[in-house]
C-alpha cells in the first residue's frame, strides 16, 4: 500500500512539473518568438506523449470477483511498466529529430535515401502517435488514419521510404499545419479556458445567465442556451460544455416541465454551438486560420452572423416548445439578480474583455491568448467574493488542467497530419475533388449535400478538429472548384464538422447529455437535432448568400441577417407547433416552408416568405381572439 501511495504521488508530481514546463514553454514561445518549426512543434507533441503515457492507460480493466480499491487504483489509474517503456519510445523519435537536427534540414527531400535509424524512427513515430490518440479520444480517427495508410501502400502504391519520408523526416506529414495550430494557438486558449474556470467564471456564466431569462417561459432551457453559448467562447469542447452546464441546467429544466430528452436535446446542442461561437470559438477556428492564411480576428468576423443564427434557432426552440407546453420560468425570488451578479463576479469578464482588446489592437491571437490568461487571477483577486479561487493549488490545478485538456487536440491534430501526409503524396485529394465534381454534375447543391454527409460521418467519432482537417483536404478543393468562394466553402465544411456532435447514431454531445437526463440516447438525439434543426440550414445559405459572414456591403449584410433571423424565427415555430398561439398542421407547415423561403436569399423568396408569415399570423389572432371570446361571459 506505501508503495503505491509513493507511485500515486510520484506521477502526480510528475504530471504538474511537466503540465507547467509544457505551459511555460509554450508562453515562452508567444512571448519571446516561436522556435523553429521541428523544434517547436516536436516539444509540443514530446510533452503531449509524455503526459498521454503518464495519464490514460492501455484498457480498463474489468474484475470479476471483489477487489481491493488498492488494486483498482493501481490497475486503471497509475501507469504500468507497459506504459512507461512506451512513453520512452514514444519519445525517442523526437529526440532523435532533435539531435540530428542539422541532418533533417539539409538533406533533400525524396531524394536523399532514409537510413536504417531513420525508418526505424518513422514507423514508432506513426505507431506511437496512432496509439497516444486512440487512448486520448478513443479508435475513430486512429482507424481513419491506418485505412489511409493501407490506400497509399496498396492502393496508390506508394514507396514506403518515400511515405516514411513525408511523414516523419518533413513538416508536411505528423509534424505539419494541423499540430502547427495545436502548438501556436489551441494550447494558450485551452490554458486560458482552464485558468478562467479555476477563477469561478463558469459560476458567474450561469448566474448571468439566469438573471436575465430565468423567470420567462421555459427559462431554465434558455438559461442552457445563453450560459452553454458563453462558457462554449472558453472551452470550444462540446462534451466539456455539457459536463460543466449541464449539471445545473438539465435539473432545473426537468424541474420546470420540460421532457427529459428534451432537456437533454437543448444542453447538447447549446453546448454544442460553443465551438462556432465568437470571440473564442473551437481548435478548428484556428486551423481555418491557417489553411486560409487570415488572421484569427477574420474568422471570428466571418462566423458572427453564422453563430448568432445558431442560438436563435436554439433560443427559438426553446420559447416555442415551453409556449406550447404551457411551462413557465422559475420564480424571481429563487433566481439571482443581474446586479448583484455583476457586482460580485461581473469582473471576471475582464479576462476575455482583454483578449478581445489586445486581438483588435492588432495583436496576434496567442499573445492575446497569453495576456488573457495572466490576469485571470489578479482579476479574481480584485473581489472578496473571488479571492478564495487566488491560492497555489488552484493555480497548480489550472495549469494541470489546461496541459491534460490539450492533450486529445494535440493527439488528433498529430494523428491528423498522418491523413493529410497521405493525401498530399498520393494525389487523393485531386482524385477525390474530380469524383464529386463527376457525382454532382457541375450541381453545386448536390455537392454541398455530399460534404455534409461527409462532415457528419466523419465527426461521428472524433473531435470537431481532425474531422474539419479531413474534409478540408478531400471535399473543400470540390466546392470551391464549383465556385463556392474559400471563406465559405470552409465554414461549410467547419460547421458540419461541429454538428456532428448532435447528430445521431454517434453524437458524443447527447451521450454525455442523456446520461445526465437519465434519458432515452435516441429520443435525446432526435430532440437535439430538432432544436438545431435551422442551424442545419445557415451553412447552405452562408454559400448562397456570402453577406451572412460580413462579406460585401452593408446593406445587403444587414437585409440577409434579419431575414434569416426571421426566417429562422418561423422555421422552429413550425417545428415545434407554436407561434403567437398553437398551430395546426396546415399553420406549421406553411410556417416551415415560410421559414425556408426567408432564411434562402433572394428578393422574390423574402416576400413570397414573409407573405406566408403574415397569412400564418393573421390565421393565429384571429383563432386567439375567437378562442378569448368564447370564453368570455
Amino acid at each position: 500500500m506505501k508503495a503505491t501511495l509513493y507511485h500515486g504521488a510520484f506521477v502526480r508530481l510528475a504530471v504538474t512539473v511537466i503540465s507547467i514546463a509544457m505551459a511555460l514553454y509554450h508562453i515562452g514561445a508567444i512571448a519571446f518568438g516561436t522556435p523553429e518549426a521541428i523544434y517547436f512543434r516536436g516539444m509540443h507533441l514530446l510533452f503531449a506523449i509524455v503526459l498521454v503515457f503518464l495519464l490514460y492507460r492501455m484498457t480498463v480493466k474489468k474484475h470479476a470477483g471483489p477487489v481491493s480499491d488498492e488494486q483498482r487504483y493501481v490497475d486503471n489509474r497509475l501507469p504500468s511498466l507497459l506504459d512507461y517503456a512506451l512513453l520512452l519510445i514514444g519519445a525517442a523519435p523526437i529526440v532523435y529529430l532533435f539531435v540530428n537536427y542539422e541532418y533533417i534540414v539539409t538533406r533533400i527531400y525524396y531524394i536523399d535515401d532514409l537510413s536504417l535509424m531513420d525508418k526505424t524512427m518513422a514507423v514508432i513515430m506513426t505507431a506511437i502517435v496512432l496509439e497516444a490518440t486512440r487512448r486520448v479520444i478513443g479508435w475513430a480517427l486512429p482507424i481513419t488514419a491506418m485505412v489511409f495508410l493501407f490506400y497509399g501502400l496498396f492502393i496508390a502504391r506508394l514507396e514506403p521510404e518515400r511515405l516514411l519520408d513525408q511523414l516523419f523526416m518533413t513538416t508536411e506529414g505528423i509534424f505539419g499545419i494541423p499540430l502547427s495550430v495545436s502548438a501556436a494557438y489551441v494550447l494558450i486558449f485551452v490554458l486560458f479556458g482552464s485558468f478562467m474556470e479555476r477563477t469561478g467564471t463558469g459560476q458567474l456564466f450561469m448566474d448571468f445567465a439566469m438573471s436575465l431569462t430565468g423567470h420567462t417561459a421555459g427559462g431554465p432551457g434558455k438559461v442552457s442556451v445563453v450560459s452553454s453559448s458563453l462558457f462554449g467562447t472558453i472551452s470550444g469542447s462540446a462534451v466539456a460544455n455539457v459536463m460543466v452546464d449541464g449539471p445545473i441546467s438539465i435539473p432545473l429544466m426537468k424541474r420546470s416541465g420540460f421532457p427529459p430528452h428534451f432537456a437533454a436535446g437543448v444542453e447538447a446542442t447549446a453546448s454544442t454551438g460553443g465551438q462556432i461561437m465568437p470571440p473564442i470559438m473551437g481548435a478548428a477556428a484556428f486551423v481555418m486560420a491557417e489553411f486560409l492564411a487570415v488572421s484569427y480576428g477574420q474568422v471570428v468576423i466571418w462566423a458572427i452572423i453564422p453563430a448568432i443564427l445558431y442560438y436563435v434557432a436554439c433560443f427559438a426552440a426553446v420559447h416555442f416548445e415551453a409556449k406550447r407546453r404551457g411551462l413557465v420560468g422559475l420564480p424571481r425570488a429563487e433566481l439571482p439578480r443581474l446586479r448583484m451578479v455583476i457586482r460580485e463576479r461581473g469582473h471576471l469578464f475582464i479576462p476575455v474583455l482583454t483578449i478581445l482588446f489586445v486581438m483588435y489592437s492588432g495583436y496576434s491571437a496567442p499573445l492575446a491568448a497569453l495576456a488573457g490568461t495572466l490576469v485571470c487571477f489578479p482579476v479574481a483577486a480584485l473581489r472578496k467574493s473571488t479571492r478564495g479561487y487566488v491560492n497555489l493549488p488552484n493555480l497548480l490545478d489550472a495549469f494541470r488542467d489546461g496541459a491534460r485538456n490539450a492533450l486529445g487536440v494535440a493527439c488528433a491534430c498529430a494523428c491528423a497530419g498522418i491523413v493529410i501526409g497521405v493525401v498530399t503524396l498520393s494525389g487523393l485529394g485531386i482524385v477525390f475533388t474530380q469524383f464529386v465534381v463527376g457525382l454532382a454534375k457541375e450541381t453545386l447543391l448536390l455537392a454541398l449535400v455530399l460534404t455534409m454527409i461527409a462532415g457528419i460521418v466523419l465527426g461521428m467519432g472524433m473531435p470537431t478538429t481532425p474531422a474539419y482537417i479531413i474534409m478540408t483536404a478531400l471535399l473543400v478543393p470540390a466546392i470551391i472548384k464549383l465556385g463556392v468562394i474559400p471563406p465559405a466553402a470552409h465554414m461549410f465544411a467547419f460547421y458540419f464538422a461541429v454538428l456532428s456532435a448532435i447528430t445521431p447514431p454517434v453524437a458524443l454531445a447527447v451521450y454525455a447529455a442523456a446520461g445526465l437526463a437519465k434519458a432515452d440516447l435516441w429520443k435525446s438525439g432526435w430532440a437535439a437535432v430538432k432544436i438545431g434543426a435551422a442551424g442545419f440550414i445557415v451553412p447552405f445559405m452562408i454559400v448562397y448568400e456570402p453577406a451572412l459572414m460580413m462579406i460585401g456591403d452593408w446593406p445587403s449584410i444587414i437585409m440577409a441577417f434579419c431575414t434569416a433571423s426571421f426566417g429562422i424565427l418561423l422555421f422552429a415555430a413550425g417545428l415545434h407547433g407554436y407561434f403567437i398561439t398553437a398551430a395546426n398542421y396546415w399553420q406549421r407547415a406553411l410556417m416551415i416552408v415560410g421559414g425556408l423561403l426567408l432564411i434562402d436569399p433572394g428578393f422574390v423568396t423574402d416576400v413570397i416568405g414573409a407573405g406566408i408569415a403574415a397569412v400564418v399570423s393573421v390565421s393565429q389572432l384571429l383563432s386567439a381572439r375567437i378562442a378569448r371570446e368564447a370564453v368570455r361571459p
